[in-house]
């Protein structure tokens, strides 16, 4: 039986809004909380003023709280929070939100990929050899590289609780992080082949107040400059985890997947057990470290304000980073980058007997397009 147009009501209306607020709540998918807007006029002004979008992504990730304010691009002019008293600029600041936050949980939706989310170092609180015992040593997965060890090494201290920490950065302004490996280093040229790990790790997520020059990062002259907690605010500190003397990978799964907004990452390592024989003090050495989780679209990014933080939407490529002086392209200036393309070419014909022109020359012509993969998608 037809009902007749006399009997048709929205039930918006018939449950009234704090009960159909309820309702809605229940959606859990960003894809859900579309169709419904998407079903008539009342039902999308009923979605974006009541900021469903935002919801669904402090569900998923509390940290989303820390966002002060919103900020969008189009068409290559940025467009701002309205600050007028006018009933149409409040609803254009209202679909604005809504708009950012649904692309922002579209994304936290996506299929989870964990990967190492590091893309360079920052610095070390200290560093007993520079650059020999660097913590760029700790990007490296294997124990030696052109026949040296590789691992990073704090300075000598006569307090065991004195404690160290190493500053990462990672591949996005947004990255989901659930889990970070470490593995302590073992001193194999030293009798008993003593371990020297920390006995407690605690792990920091933030952005810097100034912007990061890359120059400055990892170096002898600014060792510790860039690690202190005066240069970052940090909106996510988990609990401290317990290391054991053993030399193997140690996972740590934060109690969460936690959304690290600016993309630094601050490990705290905290307390010594391991003097060195030598000289009587206790030290800290790490061989690996690595950050995993699923980096977020680059399209969505973070700026520091005086008041906060703000959640940036760039649906253009992107210019830089939170905080990130001349960084544009960075991907696609990285050193793996060039090293993949060197692979590529070798194993195409200079590990045949080929010369490097003529394997380059033989691959454009005749090969397959090259395809540049990013650092640690490479299987």
């Amino acid at each position: 039986m037809e009902i007749g147009e006399e009997n048709r009501a929205d039930f918006l209306e018939w449950l009234g809004p704090d009960t159909s607020a309820i309702v809605f709540t229940l959606l859990h998918h960003p894809v859900d909380l579309a169709r419904a807007s998407a079903v008539s006029r009342s039902w999308r002004t009923f979605v974006i003023a009541n900021q469903f979008s935002k919801i669904q992504c402090l569900r998923v990730c509390p940290e989303v709280s820390n966002f002060t304010g919103i900020e969008a691009s189009s068409s290559g002019s940025d467009v701002k929070e309205d600050v007028g008293p006018s009933a149409a600029a409040e609803w254009e600041n209202q679909k604005r939100y809504h708009r950012v936050y649904m692309h922002l949980c579209h994304s936290l939706f996506l299929p989870y990929s964990s990967r190492d989310c590091i893309i360079r170092c920052i610095g070390a609180s200290s560093t007993d050899n520079f650059p020999e015992e660097s913590i760029e040593n700790t990007l490296e997965l294997i124990d030696h590289v052109e026949m040296s060890l590789s691992y990073w090494s704090s300075g000598g201290q006569r307090d065991p609780s004195f404690p160290e920490c190493l500053v990462y950065m990672l591949h996005s302004d947004l990255c989901v992080i659930d889990e970070i490996k470490i593995q302590p280093f073992k001193a194999f040229f030293q009798y008993g082949d003593p371990i020297y790990s920390a006995q407690y790790v605690r792990f920091r997520m933030g952005y810097p107040k100034f912007p990061l020059c890359p120059e400055r990062f990892v170096s002898d002259e600014s060792e510790g400059q860039r690690t202190a907690d005066d240069n970052y605010i940090w909106t996510y500190t988990s609990p401290e985890f317990s290391m054991v003397q053993e030399y193997v990978p140690q996972s740590f799964k934060l109690p969460h997947a936690v959304l690290c907004i600016g993309g630094v990452v601050k490990i705290e390592l905290l307390g010594r057990v391991q003097k060195q024989a030598m000289d009587g003090l206790y030290y800290i050495c790490v061989s690996h470290v690595q950050i995993l989780g699923n980096p977020l679209s680059r399209e969505l990014a973070v700026g520091p304000r005086e008041n906060g933080v703000v959640l940036e939407y760039q649906p253009e490529p992107r210019r830089s980073n939170v905080g990130r002086c001349d960084l544009v392209g960075d991907d696609e200036r990285s050193p793996s980058k060039w090293h993949n393309f060197a692979t590529i070419i070798w194993q195409s014909g200079t590990g045949r007997g080929m010369g490097w022109n003529q394997a380059l020359l033989r691959r454009l012509l005749f090969g397959p397009p090259l395809q540049l993969e990013d650092e640690g998608e490479a299987a």
